[in-house]
């Protein structure tokens, strides 16, 4: 049972790589290139921004899952999403944040390989990362709301926010169960850890342009 089980996983996992990969990563935009005009505008760009971006989304789900590995782990994502709402501020100041794509990129990366470890560095360590690597999500959230009025802005920070919470909330979930379901340990959230580094180290290589 356990091992048909375990099979089961890895094949939903390899389905959501599949998935993932199949998405295009450049679509970062829920409006069309256009700037949010009111508040149900801003509140649906909010909402797309994080799912359409599929590197962001295969962060927030990592984050998800590593609140699974620490008792308190909630916070992993909940300072991700904190710091995004800085990050988004930055780049509405005109802040400069070199790199900040493939950054991004290798946060899924480096999230992945924390995933994928046998042991998870401690909390107070994932938190801070967690809160790094949302400054500069939240930079390119920032993108799409350049210029907006005051409105569809807070509507579009309300679900951005919204969203990633309620995507890292769902993935932990998930992966809780997942484990129980397995071996009654986070050791089976290692397979999703290796997935979620080879997006990773593709959407990397891609940012790189080799």
């Amino acid at each position: 049972m356990l091992k048909s089980s375990s099979l089961q996983l890895r094949v939903g996992l390899a389905g959501l790589a599949a998935m993932l990969l199949a998405t295009p990563a450049s679509a970062h935009h829920a409006m069309g290139g256009q700037i949010p005009a009111n508040f149900s505008e801003g509140f649906l760009s909010g909402l797309a921004h994080p799912v359409i971006g599929i590197d962001h989304l295969t962060f927030v789900v990592a984050a998800g899952l590593l609140a699974v590995t620490k008792r308190q782990g909630i916070w992993i994502p909940i300072a991700f999403v904190l710091a995004a709402l800085g990050g988004t501020g930055l780049h509405l100041m005109g802040v400069d944040l070199p790199a900040s794509e493939f950054l991004i990129a290798s946060s899924v990366l480096g999230f992945g390989i924390l995933l994928a470890l046998p042991q998870s560095p401690n909390l107070a360590g994932m938190i801070g990362l967690g809160a790094i690597a949302g400054i500069f999500h939240g930079y390119a959230y920032g993108e799409a709301i350049v210029g907006a009025e005051m409105t569809p802005l807070v509507s579009y920070l309300l679900g951005f926010t919204a969203i990633q919470l309620g995507i890292a909330l769902l993935a932990a979930k998930v992966g809780r169960v997942a484990a129980n379901l397995v071996d009654r340990t986070p050791q089976s959230l290692r397979y999703a850890g290796f997935t979620i580094c080879g997006l990773g180290a593709a959407f990397t290589v891609s940012r790189l342009g080799l």
